[in-house]
């Protein structure tokens, strides 16, 4: 039976039980009517019986199937709950994060919502790119998992571990308390160089709800093992970027290509990300930041690295991440609203002016030690 079925009996049976009531005034009314007659009395009555006793007899029918229909509902409830608390294992802050069980998703009310969001960042450009299903043309066509890897869920693949248990919080960089909503914003008029969309629209919806089940299990105010970026040590001198182009040429051209704006994915009618150019991210998002980008590639670059099989070196890592963010790309959009308080911007941030007397390219390719330890005294 589908769910709607007892329901709907539910609402049959109070429809019958309100129509006993108001037509056994009726019949009683009509009876008064009837001629002193004893034998037509002996058969409106009969007939009266007969039929109030069907209908009570129809009513005990659905109220006892709705009876049913209660205790298998909460049974079930009660199987899925058990089922729910065996998928959610006690949260371990000295584990590695791992993204939640995928059958998990399916036992939730936003089973559907949750499904629809994992698609959403998975592949964005199809739903608001240049022939974008949504809203065409409102970004660049990149896709939220060209920077949160399997769709937010690679443990130091920048992941969404971290999102639901430290949202809402205050950020420097806007000044204000920040939502989930918010943030995801910021990433669509930043790392998508586009256009925010609609707070309130199923997408938005769909997007929350996907990242609140990535981070079930995580304690309010807990940030997991493995969420972010790794923290690359740093270096004694300048990430050096014609180093990163040699870096850039033997790891990352093969999906890159030389150009920067990304080969076609065998197999798929889709491209690899641009990592400059017009169609990539802008000077506003958070892989500008130098110490970002070299976290990001260190752990998961080439594709098919992990955080403990690096394939770069720390120096390469800050060189080629220097190579990129060197490349030409959409201007920075918040220049004037950005860091209400320059005193928290960060140490990489390439853009003054600042609280202290470092100029701009050190603050971009570094050497950073100098600039921390200013900030520490």
């Amino acid at each position: 039976m589908t769910t709607a079925y007892f329901p709907v009996l539910c609402f049959v049976a109070g429809i019958l039980a309100i129509a006993i009531l108001t037509t056994n005034n009726a019949i009683r009314y009509y009876k008064q009517q009837i001629p002193n007659n004893a034998a037509l009395k002996q058969q409106f009555l009969a007939l009266y019986n007969l039929r109030l006793g069907l209908l009570v007899l129809i009513a005990l029918l659905l109220l006892s199937a709705c009876g049913f229909w209660l205790y298998s509902h909460t049974l079930k409830q009660e199987q899925i709950a058990a089922e729910i608390a065996t998928l959610q294992p006690a949260f371990d802050k000295n584990k590695l994060w791992e993204r939640p069980n995928p059958h998990l998703a399916e036992l939730l009310p936003d089973d559907e919502l949750i499904a629809y969001g994992r698609d959403l960042i998975a592949h964005t450009g199809d739903y608001f790119g240049e022939n974008g299903i949504v809203k065409p043309g409102s970004i660049n066509g990149m896709n939220c998992q060209n920077c949160h890897l399997d769709a937010g869920t690679k443990p130091f693949g920048n992941n969404y571990s971290a999102v639901q248990s430290t949202y809402p919080q205050m950020r420097a960089r806007s000044g204000m308390l920040e939502t989930i909503a918010k943030r995801v914003n910021d990433c669509f008029l930043r790392s998508l160089n586009g256009q925010a969309i609609d707070t309130t629209s199923r997408e938005m919806l769909a997007i929350e709800a996907y990242i609140k089940y990535l981070g079930t299990n995580v304690p309010k105010g807990v940030k997991p093992k493995g969420a972010g970026l790794v923290e690359v040590p740093m270096l004694d001198r300048p990430a050096d970027p014609e180093a990163g182009k040699q870096v850039y040429a033997a790891k990352c051209v093969s999906c890159h290509g030389s150009s920067g704006g990304g080969l076609p994915i065998p197999g798929e009618a889709r491209n690899y990300p641009p990592l400059w150019g017009d169609k990539s991210y802008n000077q506003g998002a958070g892989l500008f930041r130098m110490s970002r980008l070299a976290g990001y590639v260190k752990a998961n670059m080439p594709f098919g690295t992990n955080y403990d099989n690096p394939q770069l070196s720390d120096a390469e890592a800050w060189d080629v991440a220097a190579f990129i963010n060197s490349q030409p790309r959409p201007k920075h959009p918040f220049l004037d609203t950005d860091w209400p308080d320059i005193s928290k911007k960060p140490f990489d941030h390439p853009f003054g002016p600042y609280k202290d007397s470092f100029p701009e390219i050190q603050h971009k390719y570094g050497p950073f030690p100098p600039i921390i330890a200013f900030y520490k005294k």
